[in-house]
């Protein structure tokens, strides 16, 4: 897959990413298919949460970095208020 092609994409964590140089794995759906990188951030990323692909290294190594969420109460709160 191109470089370019992932950057800007957002994926899952399965192994938490321990922060530096410490590596975790993310999961990136590609045209439907998974597709598993060794996945690297500045910071801890726990398993499950969503992260954003800001670089590729090559041989299936990406930089990402947490990908924010919105909490469903939020959401609500919004809608309840004409927001």
């Amino acid at each position: 897959m191109a470089s370019r092609q992932l950057i800007g994409k957002v994926g899952t964590v399965i192994t938490a990413i321990r922060g530096g140089e410490r590596a975790g794995e993310v999961r990136l759906l590609v045209e439907g298919i998974a597709h598993y990188y060794l996945a690297y951030a500045i910071e801890p990323v726990p398993a499950g949460r969503e992260v954003l692909v800001i670089n590729n290294r090559g041989a299936r190594q990406i930089d990402v970095e947490p990908w924010p969420t919105v909490p469903a109460d939020e959401n609500a709160r919004g809608v309840e208020e004409g927001l």
